[in-house]
């Protein structure tokens, strides 16, 4: 079997896109290699020899793209200029984001009673008009029995009356000259807590402006687009106070951060299998309300895994995505379908290049239905971040990205909550392989009495005999068996378990391969001087 594994890690790479680590895992490439020239699956092999413990190495690197100026390419330093001066005079010019529509009617109905008014004027004034003329008809006839003086007097006054006309036009012709100059441009525009305006050379504005040349293939006016479409969307929905708010709706057990991934990434897992329990489902897809905070929820989420992040050259600027299917909705529940279509859409146009890998756990075979309804909603680059992983290569998927120490129980890892016994310096993990047909044996060996060992082991697939036993210095001593020896299920989570001993001696933990492939075995352990210990 072990030909069909090396096959299938292969079709994943090609999937994933994802270019092989130079120096792979010694201990795995040695056992390849040895099964491949002793015939592969046919492989019977009683040696015994214990192999050396090493230390887990990820089989697969996947780094994000450089964020230094100098690491670009020259049009990818020419995209990234013009964007940055497309931005400077954006803001500078107060273009960037789109004027209020309410205004905009506003301003209309003061027009039309501009227009009303202006009406009603005319009919002032061709009233004005008439009388004016009947006037002067009467002026005409006693203009003949008055003296030409009179006449003077009239037509300065009515010069006088005329002059301040034009003075008040000149004076609301000012009054928008005024107001134009009153406008604020605001320099401290921001995006996830970086500056936007170039001028200030903030670190992160290149990185921030990358993702969204990245997100349209460096092409400049489609990253403008996008980046002032995310401001405004950003605006409108008030998301940059979304970390203030207390939302109603509790999904905390179908989404959260947990652990980091080998390069740093903070891990955001998606348990969709939650939403199977129908109280969730209603809280979450009941109504258009309520969707309408689970997307709330859902970006709040998103925002905070951001703040978690390095938005510097050489810092860590992305997020690594598990999206666990097992006991999930079938994607005919519509609400569920409506819901996460927004999502995916929302967030892939206002999250650009936040998600390093898309890892798809647990996939049942309606997945690839549901994959061809999301299709049309995600770019190509988005689709090539893409992982997916059968219930039967769950943990194994997951190694090649995340430390055995930063996986959760429940998919074949070291994490458990709550956790006060290995910390970040002692739970570096060693890896054993069992070949196929043979025996292998872990000691934990102690140089005092009154030491506590605690021990976490897990197998890939199981489908093994284990057993655990405490084997005393002195001969005279009788052996104790901590765990009888039993055939461990596939579906077997990790184990951890503890001994403290009365005399000299080490713990043997002993894992017997009977299958035709060879196995995968993790471990760690401890030791710990028990308090107040008597014997």
């Amino acid at each position: 079997m072990t030909a069909e594994v090396k096959v299938e890690e292969t079709k994943v790479a090609d999937a994933e896109v994802v270019v092989p680590e130079e120096s792979p895992k010694q201990v795995v490439a040695d056992a390849d290699n040895e099964d491949t020239k002793k015939g592969g699956d046919s492989e019977v092999n009683g040696d015994s020899t214990i192999s050396m413990p090493k230390t887990v190495q990820k089989s697969s690197s996947y780094k994000e793209e450089s964020n230094y100026l100098s690491d670009l390419k020259e049009f990818e330093k020419k995209a990234l200029t013009e964007l940055k001066s497309k931005l400077e005079e954006a803001i500078l010019g107060n273009k960037l984001f789109k004027k209020d529509e309410p205004k905009k009617k506003e301003t209309g109905e003061s027009e039309k009673k501009v227009e009303e008014k202006e009406k009603k004027v005319d009919k002032e004034e061709t009233e004005k008009e008439k009388t004016e003329e009947s006037e002067k008809q009467d002026q005409e006839q006693e203009a003949e029995k008055n003296e030409e003086s009179e006449k003077q007097v009239q037509d300065k006054e009515a010069e006088k009356n005329e002059e301040p006309e034009p003075v008040q036009e000149c004076e609301e012709e000012k009054k928008p000259e005024e107001e134009k100059e009153e406008e604020i441009v605001d320099k401290d525009i921001s995006l996830w807590g970086v500056p936007l305006l170039p001028s200030k050379g903030a670190q992160g504005t290149d990185v921030v402006l990358l993702k969204f040349l990245r997100a349209r293939e460096f092409k400049v006016n489609e990253a403008f687009q996008m980046l002032k479409k995310t401001l405004q969307w950003r605006k409108e929905s008030n998301v940059d106070s979304i970390l203030e708010e207390d939302l109603e709706v509790d999904l905390s057990s179908a989404f959260y951060m947990n652990g980091v991934d080998r390069e740093g990434h903070p891990v955001c897992y998606n348990i969709y299998g939650a939403f199977a329990d129908a109280d969730l489902y209603s809280k979450a897809f009941g109504s258009e309300q309520r969707r309408k905070q689970f997307l709330r929820w859902r970006f709040q989420l998103m925002e905070k895994g951001i703040q978690k992040l390095d938005l510097k050259p050489g810092g860590v600027t992305s997020l690594l995505q598990i999206n666990d299917l097992k006991n999930s909705p079938a994607p005919s529940k519509k609400d569920l379908r409506v819901a996460m279509n927004q999502a995916v859409s929302l967030l892939q146009d206002n999250y650009p290049e936040f998600v390093a890998r898309n890892i798809f756990i647990n996939v049942p075979f309606w997945y690839y239905a549901l994959n061809a309804l999301l299709s049309p909603f995600l770019t190509q680059r988005s689709k090539s971040k893409f992982v997916v992983s059968r219930p039967a290569k769950v943990t194994e998927t997951l190694l090649k990205y995340i430390p055995a120490q930063e996986i959760p129980v429940q998919y074949g890892g070291f994490k458990r909550e709550n956790d006060f016994e290995f910390s970040a310096g002692d739970d570096e993990v060693s890896e054993l392989i069992v070949k196929a047909g043979s025996t292998e044996t872990i000691e934990i060996s102690t140089a005092e009495v009154g030491v506590t060992l605690i021990w976490d082991l897990t197998v890939l697939g199981w489908e093994v005999n284990y057993k655990e036993e405490f084997a005393p210095n002195d001969e005279g001593s009788y052996t104790v068996i901590i765990q009888k020896a039993k055939k461990m299920s596939s579906s077997q989570e990790p184990l951890r378990n503890t001994f403290t001993n009365s005399e000299l001696g080490k713990v043997v933990l002993t894992i017997e391969n009977t299958s035709s492939k060879k196995k995968r075995v993790l471990y760690r352990y401890k030791t710990k001087k028990t308090a107040a210990a008597s014997f």
